[in-house]
């Protein structure tokens, strides 16, 4: 059981006060640790993409307390983006709605459309609610590289240029929002997440699934995505022993995230039984993987997951992991294939 934690008065004072100062507060929500930065202050927003090396022309996703909030920062709000605010938020879901003309370009990445969630994890709702405003944020991390889950990950990977960072535990989801775009034209699942497709088609029943040429850019839909530092493939779930074996031979250290114990023992390999719980799995990932990457290895060796829409977003981010190619500045990337 994931320990729901609240801020003090104290703690919660200190990340207003940093807002306000346009410094980086990071914070936990459900789904990842975010980086956030008062929506309404350009010049603290900028800070977020330089303390993660983002590419500017890549969305930011804004935090509010209530969907009460939604009209000072959407134009309009469709009535089926109504129906899905009031079943999901608080919670895991972010809907992308045309943008009202307050809304800053850093914000939107120069779009028409800005992105809007409401998280449910008490101590961001303390943030907020303290706050009085938006909070832009994405995940607290360097860009492109595995999302944080924990606040030791923030501190490893940002150090200083966090102001604050509030300290709320391990997240209970483990992996990004499911993200929707609404608009005039239906509703589109552009981004897996724990909200799934047959949950938003209770609601929706013509739901589009997959982003097409008029989609908004959304954060995490770039090729490659979420990597470790070391080079990360997948493998078939009935050739994970053998292919481990065989690379760690000649005395290659190989790492193993699989979702059971090894056949048997092998000298150069680490290896991370994950379970085949769909939600422990997805919530143990980014924590699993730093792990692996940590370990000293050549090369981390990924079990392909089930088929099935419960591994659905856990698959999306592993084979956005896998990669063995830095993302450039404009976003592009290659996927790494099987050796």
């Amino acid at each position: 059981m994931v320990r729901v934690v609240r801020a003090s008065q104290v703690e919660i004072d200190a990340a207003v006060q940093a807002l306000r100062d346009g410094e980086l507060v990071a914070f936990p929500t459900e789904t990842v640790y975010g980086l956030g930065a008062n929506a309404q202050n350009p010049a603290a927003v900028r800070k977020i993409f330089e303390a993660k090396g983002r590419p500017p022309n890549h969305p930011l996703i804004v935090h509010l307390d209530s969907p009460r909030y939604l009209h000072r920062w959407v134009r309009e709000v469709p009535e089926t983006a109504m129906r899905l605010s009031e079943r999901f938020w608080p919670g895991p879901l972010t809907i992308v709605l045309p943008r009202a003309a307050n809304v800053h370009d850093v914000v939107t990445g120069g779009q028409d459309t800005v992105a809007i969630r409401v998280p449910s994890h008490p101590m961001a709702q303390q943030l907020l609610t303290a706050f009085g405003g938006g909070i832009a944020a994405p995940s607290a991390n360097r860009y492109g590289k595995l999302s944080p889950t924990r606040p030791e990950h923030v501190r490893d990977e940002l150090g200083d240029a966090v102001r604050v960072i509030l300290d709320g535990g391990e997240c209970q989801i483990g992996l990004e929002s499911t993200i929707i775009s609404c608009d005039g034209s239906g509703v589109r699942l552009l981004r897996p997440g724990a909200i799934t497709a047959t949950q938003l088609r209770q609601l929706v029943p013509d739901l589009a699934v997959g982003p097409d040429l008029d989609s908004p850019r959304v954060p995490g839909s770039t090729p490659v995505h979420y990597a470790p530092g070391t080079p990360m493939v997948i493998i078939p779930a009935g050739e994970i022993d053998a292919r481990a074996a065989a690379l760690s031979a000649g005395g290659r250290r190989i790492a193993v995230l699989a979702q059971r114990l090894p056949l048997k023992a092998h000298k150069y390999v680490t290896w991370i039984n994950a379970g085949r719980r769909a939600e422990q799995y997805a919530q143990d990932l980014y924590a699993n993987l730093r792990t692996l990457d940590k370990a000293g290895c050549q090369q981390i060796l990924v079990q392909a997951v089930p088929d099935g829409e419960r591994w659905e977003a856990v698959r999306d981010r592993l084979l956005r992991a896998a990669t063995g190619v830095a993302e450039s500045d404009d976003g592009t990337g290659t996927m790494a294939v099987l050796p």
